[in-house]
C-alpha cells in the first residue's frame, strides 16, 4: 500500500481539508510537512464545521498526527486551536498529536514584522495573511531561531536570543518600533512551554517506525504549488516550498517514502490577496462563482478572486509538484452556467505561450487564450458516481484531464466528505 501526499493545485484554498479528512480514515498518520498557521483547511463532518489552521486535518478522525519539522508553529495559536477543537468535542492528547521537537517557532515580533512590511509596501503588498510565517522561516534559514525543543531549556538561550534580537531591533528601529522585550518573551515562552512540550516528540523516529512496519502515512500540504517560493508567482508567495518534494525534509523521512501524489484542484480558479491572476473574472461571472462556492478565506476571512479553470497553471503545477493525479473540487459551483470556458494558452505580444512566464511584467501582460464548452443544467451536487454526473461534466472532466496531462483519481461533489467519486485509489497503489 502506498503512502499519499496531497498538496494544492493552484493557489490553495481548493479543498484539501475535506480530501485528507476523506483519506485520513484509510491512513494510519497524517503529517503536516511545511507552512504554518497561514493555512485554512475546512472540515465538514456530520454537518459540523470545523476550521483548522495548523493541526494536521487527520485529528478530528482520531488518526494520529503530526506536525513535521517543515512547520513554523506559533505555540499560542496552536493552544486556541486545540482548545476550539475541544469545544467541539474533539479530543487533543499527546497520543492523538505528536509534534517535531525541532519546529522552528514563531514569537510575537515576527508578527509584529510582518504586519510592519505590509503597511509599508502600499500598492506592492505581498497579501500576507500577517501572522508572522515569512519572518520565521526567515530565522530558520538565518540559525537564530528558537525551536520546540528550546521550550525544555529555556535558561540555556541568552547567547540565542543575542543574536535573535541583535536582528530584530535593527529591523524594529527602521520602522520606528522599540526593541523586543527580551523578559517580557522569556516569561511568555515559560508560560506556553508547560502546554506545548508534552506534544513534542522525535517524530523522524516514529515515521521510520511507522515506515518498517508498512503503516499508511498520509502527508499533508498547506497552500498550494503556485505558492511555492520557487515555483509559484513571485514575490506573491508564501515562504517555504509547498511541492510533494517537501514532504521528505519537512517531516524526516526520505524522497521514497513519499509515495502517490495527489493534487487538488478545484473546477475553477481562485486566488486570495495579491499577484496575478490570468483568468480572473471582475464582472457577474466572478461573482456568481465566488457566491456559488462561498469563496472566502478560511483564515483570513477575505473574499477570493475567481476565474475560470486555467489548464496552463495547473499543468505547470502538475509537472513541478510531482502530482500522479488530480482530486477535482467543487464541480457542483458549475452547475447551471449555459456556458464555461478554460483557458488553455497566454497570448503575449505576438506569442502565444503554453506555460506561464516567471517575470511579473510579462506575467501582468499575458491574455488567457479560452476554449469554451456547453454547460450543464442538471445538479451534480452530492453526486457520488459516474453515473450520477451530467454527460456535459463528464466532458469537461476529461477535456481538463487531456489539457492538463495529469488524470483525475477524484471528484468532490459537495462539502460532505463522503459526497466523493472514487475514481483510482491513491493508497492501493
Amino acid at each position: 500500500m502506498a503512502n499519499v501526499a496531497v498538496i494544492g493545485a493552484q493557489w490553495g484554498d481548493e479543498g484539501k481539508g475535506k480530501i485528507v479528512d476523506w483519506l485520513a480514515e484509510r491512513a494510519d498518520m497524517v503529517v503536516r510537512f511545511q507552512g504554518g498557521h497561514n493555512a485554512g483547511h475546512t472540515l465538514v463532518v456530520g454537518g459540523t464545521v470545523y476550521k483548522l489552521s495548523l493541526l494536521p486535518s487527520g485529528i478530528v478522525r482520531g488518526t494520529p498526527s503530526i506536525v513535521g519539522n517543515g512547520v513554523v508553529l506559533d505555540p499560542w495559536a496552536l493552544k486556541a486551536e486545540i482548545e476550539r477543537l475541544r469545544e467541539q468535542g474533539v479530543s487533543v492528547t499527546p497520543d492523538t498529536l505528536m509534534i517535531a521537537e525541532t519546529c522552528t517557532l514563531i514569537l510575537p515580533f515576527h508578527r509584529d514584522l510582518d504586519g510592519l512590511r505590509e503597511d509599508a509596501s502600499g500598492a506592492g503588498k505581498i497579501g500576507t495573511t500577517r501572522r508572522g510565517i515569512g519572518p520565521a522561516y526567515e530565522d530558520k534559514v538565518g540559525r537564530r531561531a528558537i525551536r520546540v525543543c528550546d521550550l525544555a531549556h529555556l535558561d540555556d538561550l541568552e547567547a540565542q536570543l543575542d543574536r535573535l534580537t541583535a536582528h530584530h531591533d535593527a529591523l524594529r528601529a527602521g520602522f520606528g518600533e522599540p526593541p523586543v522585550d527580551r523578559a517580557r518573551l522569556i516569561a511568555e515562552l515559560r508560560e506556553i512551554a508547560d502546554f506545548v512540550l508534552p506534544y513534542a516528540e522525535p517524530v523522524w523516529r516514529m515515521l521510520a517506525q511507522a515506515k518498517a512496519t508498512g503503516k499508511r502515512i498520509l502527508f499533508e500540504g498547506a497552500q498550494g504549488v503556485l505558492l511555492d517560493i520557487d515555483h509559484g508567482t513571485y514575490p506573491f508567495v508564501t515562504s517555504s516550498n509547498t511541492i510533494a518534494g517537501t514532504a521528505a525534509g519537512g517531516s524526516g523521512m526520505g524522497p521514497g517514502a513519499v509515495g502517490f501524489v495527489l493534487g487538488i484542484a478545484k473546477a475553477y480558479t481562485t486566488r486570495v490577496g495579491s499577484g496575478p491572476f490570468p483568468t480572473e473574472l471582475e464582472n457577474e461571472t466572478g461573482e456568481r462563482l465566488g457566491v456559488r462556492g462561498h469563496e472566502f478565506g478560511t483564515v483570513t476571512g477575505r473574499k477570493r478572486r475567481c476565474g475560470w479553470f486555467d489548464s496552463v497553471l495547473v499543468r505547470q503545477a502538475a509537472a513541478v509538484g510531482g502530482i500522479t493525479g488530480i482530486a477535482l473540487t467543487k464541480i457542483d459551483v458549475l452547475d447551471g452556467f449555459e456556458e464555461v470556458a478554460i483557458c488553455t494558452g497566454y497570448r503575449l505580444g505576438d506569442q502565444v505561450l503554453d506555460y506561464f512566464p516567471p517575470h511579473a511584467a510579462d506575467q501582468a501582460k499575458v491574455e488567457p487564450v479560452y476554449e469554451t464548452m456547453p454547460g450543464w443544467s442538471e445538479s451534480t451536487a452530492g453526486a457520488r458516481s459516474w453515473a450520477e454526473l451530467p454527460a456535459q461534466a463528464i466532458k469537461y472532466i476529461r477535456r481538463i484531464e487531456e489539457l492538463i496531462q495529469c488524470p483525475v483519481t477524484l471528484v468532490s461533489t459537495s462539502p460532505e466528505r463522503d459526497d466523493t467519486i472514487l475514481v483510482r485509489d491513491p493508497f492501493a497503489d
